[in-house]
């Protein structure tokens, strides 16, 4: 009992889900505004309530869009493609004014398989042209976006082919013009829509409908020069050109009543009709295909953020024009551009000299423009997003240079304070030595020229070569006069270690002999400034500098530990060393006791 229970709950469980989603289906399965006109009838405005039908859609989408002029028998047209009543389909209208406003979508689409994908079929109608109370700037953007939402562009015309007809398809013909071109022999990037003229007729003999669209499409004489027909000659010649992407259907009227077409039944219209009817359903199977953008198929959400991105290219001027459609398929491939631009960039370790910088620009703009070449849209108005694309090239390359400044000025700034603190320390060394002063000196300059790059280093090194310059002569100024205040110091402190500390003679004597040579040279010639162009103060500074400073020691770092070490080798062996070895020396040292006095041994 209770395993019937649970089987029957499922049962509920289960139909009311299928009724639920049979309920959604029948809620979409209506016609809905996709875009309606402004108050002034001049412009398109977005309607939420259609767009959310498109938006749940998953699968590629193909657009079938019917134009024509008003009262031409459009949404009749579409209710039979998919075989629907007036009642059900688009809304039908027997008065003088226009039943559809703006652009209408069948919520429902058509599953097909084309290609082996399955592909969600939309059938778009439109408001038609030459209406009471609207302009020809709003029958343009109806038009334009139209033909650039559809994956098939059916031209409803009664009877004939106008010329007023074909100007009609001046936009159209740019679109193909500017994209066509990029489709043939390449990948696909963006397809205009296929273009199919459908001439609905009372007669059927005489000339076929493709004859009619040829010599419609034949050049008018303009012996005159008259612009308005140039123009149209025009778009006679670039509809000729591309007739491989249109195709010519008649189709003959379905009854001689025709206010009453809602009312009757297949079997009451004309057998002909019929009969033509199902073939273009056909010829319209035949020809579609998922509509693609930026090299992809759209599926329902894409396919409304394309719509949005076009009507806003379209309402930006007072007159629709391609440049600005082009611009908005330019969009995304001027983003890449960028992108591949900063990133190739931003690989560079900045500073770095100017002509190097210079160099990783070009590179990559020319990275760049062959990716814009190879991606972008349109032959006629891509010009604008060449501009575009370098103005903004510039821009960053900009950012570039005053982002390197800041950094070879951070850099060389940093150079300069260490070498400026070097010199200082160098002013200051304990034990003055010109060859550590050099040394210094070259290490730093040679840092500075190997590490300091970019525009700041021109600066930086008239600012380096003054203060090295100045700290040079200033550290000569005073070399001399330290190193003979040294030299007297240390000749009086070699005479005390010489006579009382290590009793060594000829340390004290040599001692002695320095002090008395440097005091009495300059009290002879009046200065010390003398003394420092003798022959002996030059050997004396050579074996100083010997001394003091080399590749393996820098007696200035070492002074300290080594005097240290020095006191502790004299105080050893001065207190121990002699009581354990004894007095032996080959060197005249000083006796510590004389054999007088009452040491003298006693004589007879």
């Amino acid at each position: 009992m209770g395993f019937l229970k649970w089987v029957s709950v499922i049962c509920v469980i289960f139909c009311w889900v299928l009724a639920s989603e049979s309920s959604a289906e029948d809620e979409f399965r209506r016609a809905f505004p996709i875009v309606v006109p402004d108050p002034g009838h001049t412009k398109l405005l977005i309607a939420r309530e259609g767009l959310e039908a498109i938006q749940r859609i998953k699968t590629p989408i193909a657009a079938i869009a019917v134009i024509g002029p008003y009262r031409s028998g459009k949404s009749f047209l579409l209710n039979q493609l998919l075989s629907l009543s007036c009642d059900e389909g688009f809304g039908v209208g027997h008065m003088r004014d226009t039943k559809t406003k703006g652009i209408w979508v069948w919520g429902t689409p058509v599953e097909l398989v084309i290609d082996g994908v399955k592909v969600s079929v939309l059938y778009l109608d439109t408001e038609g042209f030459e209406s009471v109370g609207k302009s020809n700037v709003y029958d343009d953007r109806i038009f334009a976006l139209a033909t650039v939402l559809s994956s098939v562009l059916i031209y409803n015309l009664p009877e004939t082919i106008r010329e007023a007809d074909i100007s009609r398809l001046s936009f159209a013909v740019e679109i193909a013009e500017e994209f066509y071109g990029r489709v043939k022999g390449q990948d696909v990037a963006f397809e205009p829509a296929k273009l199919l003229w459908l001439i609905q007729r009372d007669f059927l003999q005489g000339k076929s409908v493709q004859e009619m669209v040829d010599e419609a499409l034949q050049q008018v004489p303009n012996h005159g020069g008259d612009k308005n027909i140039e123009q149209v000659n025009q778009i006679r010649r670039s509809l000729a050109i591309m007739g491989e992407n249109s195709t010519a259907f008649s189709l003959p009227q379905p009854h001689l009543h025709r206010t009453k077409l809602c009312e009757m039944l297949d079997s009451e219209l004309e057998p002909s009709y019929v009969e033509k009817r199902e073939k273009l359903k056909q010829v319209v199977a035949s020809i579609i295909h998922p509509k693609v953008v930026q090299g992809k198929h759209l599926n329902g959400p894409e396919f409304v953020s394309f719509l949005e991105q076009i009507l806003e290219a379209l309402n930006k001027g007072e007159i629709p024009s391609t440049g600005s459609l082009v611009e908005v398929f330019n969009k995304g491939i001027l983003e890449r551009c960028l992108k591949l631009y900063n990133q190739q960039m931003d690989t560079l370790f900045l500073p770095l000299p100017e002509d190097k910088l210079q160099l990783a620009h070009d590179e990559s703009s020319k990275q760049v423009r062959k990716l814009f070449d190879e991606q972008h849209f349109g032959h006629y108005h891509a010009e604008k997003s060449v501009v575009k694309l370098d103005d903004e090239i510039q821009k960053a390359y900009k950012s570039y240079l005053l982002a390197n400044e800041y950094e070879s000025s951070r850099v060389c700034e940093r150079l300069y304070t260490d070498c400026e603190d070097k010199m200082d320390q160098l002013q200051v060394l304990r034990l003055p030595s010109m060859a550590k002063f050099n040394a210094g000196f070259l290490q730093c300059n040679q840092s500075f020229e190997e590490d300091c790059v970019g525009p700041s280093k021109k600066n930086y090194e008239q600012r380096m070569a003054k203060m090295l310059g100045k700290g040079r002569i200033l550290f000569i100024k005073e070399y001399n006069q330290r190193l003979f205040n040294w030299l007297v110091a240390f000749s009086l402190v070699m005479v005390v270690v010489g006579r009382f500390v290590i009793k060594f003679m000829l340390l004290e004597i040599g001692a002695w002999v320095m002090f008395i040579f440097l005091e009495t040279y300059t009290r002879m010639f009046w200065s010390a400034e003398s003394l420092y162009y003798n022959p002996a103060w030059h050997a004396i500074v050579t074996t100083w500098e010997t001394i003091v400073y080399s590749r393996f020691l820098d007696l200035d770092r070492w002074a300290i530990p080594l005097s240290i070490l020095l006191a502790i080798f004299v105080f050893y062996w001065r207190c121990y060393g002699r009581r354990k070895h004894g007095s032996i020396s080959l060197l005249p040292l000083y006796n510590s006791a004389h054999r007088t006095g009452a040491n003298r041994p006693r004589t007879d």
